[in-house]
């Protein structure tokens, strides 16, 4: 890229288009199960505007693409409102809805490591090729990050719900726990585990994009 400012303008803008696909996923699958909250409060939109949280978006993006010398962003979307009791199996229906979130975001990283790949010969002869191959792994790479962070079992990521929806009634212990500890357990998960899931998307990243890998 040009210099680090467009580098941030256009990861952040990566970022705010792939936690909405996120998000409007929820609500879309939620509707599908009976649950019009989502589409009533107007969040079944592709309008940013509708989405975007000063602090999830903006902010800790933004910090983290300073510390991280503009090799690493993450951030998250407001989730869109879900109503339990308009399910006809909330437990199911919970488990559903939280899956579709990360799965939106590998469809959309798979989607462009096909552009990437399919059109690498095309894009090496064109003198825009490193801006544009940065573009596109930039795409993939961030999707891929937030698909298997949201996938972690910690409240308040999907990867909870995702658990509780298969966890048997009787392991409502573990439910309690995590939903009193779990803010503070992710906290020293970004810190001090990250480095768990780190293989996995490396991993995922480096199979979706082939031979165009930079990072």
């Amino acid at each position: 890229m040009p210099n680090d400012f467009l580098l941030l303008v256009f990861q952040l803008a990566v970022l705010i288009f792939s936690v909405m696909i996120h998000e409007v996923a929820h609500g879309a699958m939620a509707l599908r199960l009976g649950d019009t909250t989502a589409k009533d409060a107007g969040r079944l939109t592709l309008n940013p505007i509708k989405h975007l949280d000063l602090f999830g978006s903006l902010i800790v993006p933004i910090s983290l693409f300073i510390f991280s010398g503009g090799a690493f962003v993450l951030g998250w979307a407001k989730p869109v409102p879900i109503n339990p009791d308009n399910l006809k199996n909330p437990k199911r229906g919970g488990g559903l809805i939280a899956v579709v979130g990360p799965l939106s975001n590998l469809v959309v990283a798979a989607i462009f490591g096909i552009i990437l790949q399919l059109f690498l010969p095309i894009i090496q002869t064109q003198a825009i090729t490193p801006n544009l191959l940065i573009l596109l792994n930039t795409i993939v790479g961030i999707n891929v990050v937030l698909a298997v962070f949201n996938l972690v079992p910690l409240p308040p990521l999907d990867g909870s719900n995702i658990l509780f929806a298969l966890l048997p009634d009787r392991f409502y212990r573990v439910r309690e726990f995590l939903f009193r500890y779990g803010f503070w357990l992710l906290i020293l998960f970004i810190f001090f585990g990250f480095q768990l899931i780190s293989p996995i998307v490396s991993w995922l990243y480096r199979l979706l994009v082939g031979s165009a890998v930079l990072f």
